[in-house]
């Protein structure tokens, strides 16, 4: 008994060497290999941010325009070390144009794709449609452009880079009333679309309030093409302007339609308009066109000069308003996470609500509903190209 028990202690003593040997000559490697282990260290964090945009279908040259202004934004902060620790890397979807693939892009976004925050949409009616999944999923959300006040109102997550609405259509109220003399006037607009729909009553309502008459308020279908039917009604009550609130596409051809039928007086706009496109489809007919927009290329100051330079550097033209407020509305964001300190979705929120931003279309602060407070201005179409008008204080 006692031999055995010596056998077994002594074949224990003998595994235990042999393992330690083992563990001392550590993993095998391939021949010509170094023998030594390398750590490879982990990879850099990365914050991941949507970007929602319509790359295709009715703005594309909008969708374009976000995007690389956001990507520029970006990049920048990249160079300079990223944000808290890690790379900031873009996630871009494309809404189309269309709500319900933009629902889609936003629920993907976040439930895919785990983005922190959302740059996006640009359209009215899409960023109606993303925002309630945004604010139920307590995402920050904020839109380069969707100026229909409804957008902010979804929820406190909810915010905007552009001004709304209502100061846009006074704005270009008060314009043609006070600058251009117009006493009668008159609107064509997208019935489904909110933004232009509601860009046209809220000058209708602002220059009747100055004393303006309106002489037509003429709907047309999304789609259409044709529009001699709404502006022959127009045109018979003997309007001095014509307020075209729907996107470049569709204003282009409303332009050339009604000076085809003899139409001789102002038109004007909203940010919409702002796109090169605007002149290939309306040609000659847009010369003299006036638009609110929120910046202009032309402007001195020193943040819209840098913006031009490093934007024509990276894209090979300058950015326009769209490009200048999506630059804006990610610099607002990256901004807020970074005074954040974290990318949790309420301490962010509450960092942008707390913003005071010297952006490239202003000085930024918001409202109680989320919305920016400052300036427009007014961009003259002169042979063929964007004219900076004026510039006119909330």
């Amino acid at each position: 008994m006692r031999e055995r028990i010596k056998f077994w202690s002594a074949l224990v003593s003998v595994l235990a060497i042999l393992a330690m040997v083992a563990g001392c000559a550590g993993p095998s490697t391939p021949s010509g290999s170094p023998t030594a282990t390398t750590s490879t260290p982990p990879p850099a964090k990365e914050i991941v941010i949507g970007v929602v945009a319509p790359l295709t279908g009715e703005a594309a040259t909008f969708g374009k325009s976000t995007q690389q202004g956001a990507q520029l934004a970006a990049d920048e902060w990249n160079a300079k070390g990223g944000l808290l620790g890690g790379k900031i890397k873009l996630v871009v979807a494309d809404d189309k144009g269309d709500p319900t693939e933009a629902a889609a892009a936003f629920t993907r976004l976040i439930e895919q794709d785990k983005v922190v925050a959302i740059v996006g949409t640009v359209m009215s009616k899409c960023s109606l449609a993303g925002a309630p999944i945004c604010q139920a999923k307590k995402i920050p959300m904020i839109s380069p452009t969707s100026t229909n006040p409804k957008v902010t109102e979804v929820g406190d997550f909810i915010f905007r880079a552009c001004f709304i609405d209502p100061f846009q259509g006074t704005v270009g109220a008060k314009f043609a009333f006070d600058n251009l003399g117009v006493r009668k006037a008159a609107c064509i607009f997208d019935v489904g679309n909110d933004y232009t729909k509601g860009l046209s009553e809220f000058f209708r309502d602002k220059f009747i309030e100055l004393g303006g008459e309106i002489v037509g308020f003429e709907a047309h279908p999304t789609g259409t093409t044709d529009f001699n039917a709404q502006l022959t009604k127009m045109i018979s009550a003997g309007p001095e302007l014509i307020y075209i609130s729907d996107y470049y596409n569709d204003a282009g051809l409303i332009m050339k339609q009604a000076r085809a039928l003899g139409f001789k007086g102002y038109f004007l706009g909203g940010d919409g308009w702002d796109s090169p496109d605007l002149v290939k489809i309306g040609g000659d007919a847009v010369e003299g066109g006036f638009f609110t927009n929120h910046f202009s290329k032309d402007d001195p100051r020193p943040e819209v000069q840098n913006l031009v330079k490093a934007y024509t550097e990276k894209f090979g033209e300058p950015p326009d308003a769209l490009a200048a407020l999506a630059y804006d509305a990610a610099n607002l964001l990256f901004d807020a996470i970074n005074r954040a300190g974290t990318t949790d979705g309420p301490a962010v929120r509450d960092a942008m609500k707390a913003a005071n931003f010297k952006a490239v279309s202003g000085q930024i602060t918001f409202d109680a509903n989320r919305n920016p407070v400052k300036a427009a201005v007014i961009i003259e179409m002169k042979n063929g190209q964007q004219v900076y008008k004026a510039t006119v204080q909330p």
